[in-house]
This record gives C-alpha cells, sequence and structure tokens, in this order.
C-alpha cells in the first residue's frame, strides 16, 4: 500500500525557511516511474501544484511562480522528497501536502492534481507578518 507522510511544517516569520518532509512507502525509488510532487492549498482558495521530482532519474518540475524560492530534492536511501522552502510570505500560508503516482501516460502533467491517486495527510505553514 502506498503512503505518505509529511512532517515539517509550523509557524515562521516572514523571511524565514522551512524544509517539508514527505516519506514515502509502499513503492521503490528504484522500480518504477513515480512522480511525488509538493502541492499547497490556502483557505478559500484551490490547491496549487508547486513542484515534482521523478524518482528514477530525479527530474524536476516547478511551477512558474514557484521558481527560486522553492527547492524539491530526495535522498532515495531514505525513500524521502523534500521541499525547501525559503524567503517565506504570508501568502506562502497553506497546508502542504505531498501526492505521488506514475510518471508516465498520456496526459501526464507533472504538477495537475488530478493526475495524483495517493496524497499525504498535510502539514501546515504558517507565515507571520
Amino acid at each position: 500500500e502506498v503512503q505518505l507522510v509529511e512532517s515539517g511544517g509550523g509557524l515562521v516569520q516572514a523571511g524565514g525557511s522551512l524544509r517539508l518532509s514527505c516519506v514515502a512507502s509502499g513503492f521503490s525509488f528504484d522500480g518504477d516511474d513515480y512522480a511525488i510532487a509538493w502541492f499547497r492549498q490556502a483557505p478559500g482558495k484551490e490547491r496549487e501544484g508547486i513542484s515534482c521530482i521523478v524518482t528514477s532519474d530525479e527530474t524536476t518540475y516547478y511551477a512558474d511562480s514557484m521558481k527560486g524560492r522553492f527547492t524539491i530534492s530526495s535522498d532515495r536511501a531514505k525513500g524521502t522528497v523534500y521541499l525547501q522552502m525559503s524567503s517565506l510570505k504570508p501568502e506562502d500560508t497553506a497546508v502542504y501536502y505531498c501526492a505521488t503516482d506514475f510518471a508516465s501516460g498520456s496526459g501526464w502533467n507533472p504538477l495537475s492534481a488530478g493526475w495524483y491517486e495517493y496524497w499525504g495527510q498535510g502539514a501546515q505553514v504558517t507565515v507571520s507578518s
């Protein structure tokens, strides 16, 4: 069974940094091509894609609006994907989720929430001004 567990959320002042972790189980990073992506959802807003990494070759994707302040990476030995966030702003306040599914198939969009079947429980990130 595929499972994802996020951690690392919390309260941070504007301009600060946080690193989120997503521990994946139920599949191997060395097996089929899986995409592990980060999304966020603020109150009253739609879930938006931040970044994605493909487990087999570590190809990364970023939403244009997220480039520069967010960095995705993985530790294959630990089965963990990280999201390093810097220069945080109050508008970054949201629940952050990691998600995974196969990174292939017709119409695959690495930053489309509708593609992903498996989701973590979410981690709250609050940025104070």
